[in-house]
């Protein structure tokens, strides 16, 4: 906390956000401890809830903290599992491929970015989609996917499942603790002060002296990556790959819904989404078309009546801050007491 003149006070850390790093370091431990003592299908349910939580906090940085608003999130996701496929069939372990292919997607996107990231607004969301599709059609050229019968990471069956399962979710688990690390350290720092800036006002920021297309390209890569590590991870899990099923825009429609339920701009509220995205689904996934109009009108409805989502109310409601990214000023106790009156 710093001190200023006539008892304001601007703060960063609170007692309730120190007590909530510790507790997210306590849960990530007895995360890590669960693949013994728990049954396949609940490892499995786990390591999916993760990849929510990846999707949810990289769509969450690129369009709640840079105001980039994508719905072609997908190629991203599409490619890391494509590149993991296509790595493990050269030879590669698969899951090394998986972090490899990860990082070519992420180099992929650099000369990308030099295109998209001229595109403002409307123009950049449906930009990225037209890319989607357009890389869509092309790994349907491969003569290894054959076109939308897909193929199989068929290297994994070297393990036995139980080892599979396991390591699956731990490479889930900590690429998942590694990615909102990594993104909170970023965000708290000049270049995410600089991130936020550009999104409030790209040409107020440029005339401060902020770099703006290096900025988005910092942040539109790390999604990118990101994203290409969630499609990895869940081609581990179901071994699978069809094109349709992951490049389709469904990835990119869940993680809007989980930012918009939980609250964009929020990093809490990310995650937040993400878990209950993982409840509704566990619970009315198999209702088919209905679960999907259940998703758009829910979704909907916290636009137009909850546009802060659930964090986003719970943090005005109750001046809760658990994972600070930026600073809040205190008023002086006089001041305080004039408000309240």
């Amino acid at each position: 906390m710093t001190y200023l003149s006539s008892g304001f006070s601007v703060e960063r850390w609170t007692r309730s956000s120190r007590s909530a790093v510790f507790g997210c370091v306590i849960v990530l431990a007895v995360l890590a401890l669960a693949p013994p003592l728990m049954g396949a299908g609940a490892v499995d349910r786990l390591t999916a809830l993760f990849v929510y939580v990846i999707l949810a906090v990289m769509w969450n940085a690129l369009a709640g903290y840079g105001g980039l608003v994508s719905v072609g999130q997908q190629a991203f996701f599409g490619l890391g599992a494509y590149f993991t496929v296509r790595l493990a069939d050269a030879g590669l372990n698969p899951f090394v491929s998986l972090l490899a292919a990860a990082f070519i997607t992420a180099a992929l996107s650099v000369p990308l970015s030099f295109f998209m990231l001229r595109l403002r607004g409307g123009e950049f969301a449906i930009g990225m989609w037209v890319i989607s599709e357009l890389v869509h059609l092309l790994v349907n050229l491969d003569q290894l996917i054959q076109g939308e019968t897909g193929t199989s990471l068929i290297s994994l069956n070297a393990y036995d499942s139980a080892t599979r399962r396991a390591a699956i979710y731990w490479m889930a688990l900590i690429a998942m603790a590694g990615l909102l690390g990594l993104l909170f350290v970023l965000l708290r720092s000049r270049a995410g002060a600089a991130i936020q800036a550009i999104r409030d006002n790209e040409d107020a920021a440029t005339s401060v002296g902020v770099k703006v297309m290096a900025t988005k390209r910092l942040l539109f890569v790390l999604a990118a990556f990101g994203v290409a590590v969630a499609g990895g991870l869940w081609l581990a899990t179901a071994t699978t790959f069809q094109p349709k099923t992951y490049f389709s825009i469904q990835w990119t429609a869940y993680m809007i819904f989980m930012v918009l339920v939980g609250g964009i701009g929020k990093f809490e509220g990310a995650i937040l989404g993400a878990i209950l995205f993982f409840v509704i689904e566990t619970y009315f996934g198999s209702m088919g078309v209905w679960y999907l109009i259940g998703l758009g009108a829910t979704a909907v409805l916290f636009s137009l009546y909850m546009p802060h989502g659930l964090w986003g109310a719970v943090e005005r409601r109750f001046a809760l801050r658990l994972l600070p990214i930026g600073y809040r000023l205190t008023l002086p106790k006089y001041l305080m007491d004039q408000h309240d009156r």
